[in-house]
């Protein structure tokens, strides 16, 4: 027995169908769809991933160096690399004449917003996610970014 739902649900069945075929008919590779706190992304090739909470940047420690060469073992990377979430275009800033969100120096909270990745004309603010300070920006402001590539290193102790 089918469940009612909401006529504005993204998650209605016959909505996702249609937007299947729009995403044919344009020759869209993605779709991410946000509402409220719902969000659906479809890709071509028939995966569907649907979320029950927004997605936050991905904040993983970075894997440490070996040794080079026989000497002395380096010292662990402790730094925790902010990834970006999505495919989109990477902004330091909310427009061309304001401040960056953040610069190397400065030290963080994991609910500041560290950069912004436009996807499709929508402006998603990349939350840290992690406490520390930056020590690396890793992308050029208004350069295209991968999902999961590294955008920002943090040193979580500095």
């Amino acid at each position: 027995m089918p469940a009612a739902s909401n006529p504005g649900d993204i998650f209605d069945v016959k909505k996702v169908r249609q937007l299947i075929e729009l995403m044919k008919e344009h020759e869209l590779s993605e779709l991410d769809l946000k509402q409220a706190n719902n969000r659906v992304r479809i890709r071509r090739g028939g995966e569907v991933v649907a979320y029950s909470a927004p997605a936050a940047a991905v904040a993983r420690p970075v894997a440490p160096a070996g040794p080079a060469g026989g000497g002395e073992p380096a010292a662990p990377d402790r730094t925790v690399v902010i990834k970006s979430p999505m495919v989109g275009t990477f902004y330091k800033a909310s427009g061309p004449d304001s401040a960056p969100f953040v610069k190397v120096g400065d030290r963080i909270g994991p609910e500041k917003t560290v950069c912004i990745v436009e996807a499709m004309k929508v402006f998603n603010e990349i939350p840290a996610g992690v406490s520390g300070q930056v020590v690396a920006i890793l992308v050029e402001n208004g350069a295209p970014v991968e999902f999961g590539q590294p955008l920002i290193k943090v040193d979580p102790e500095g």
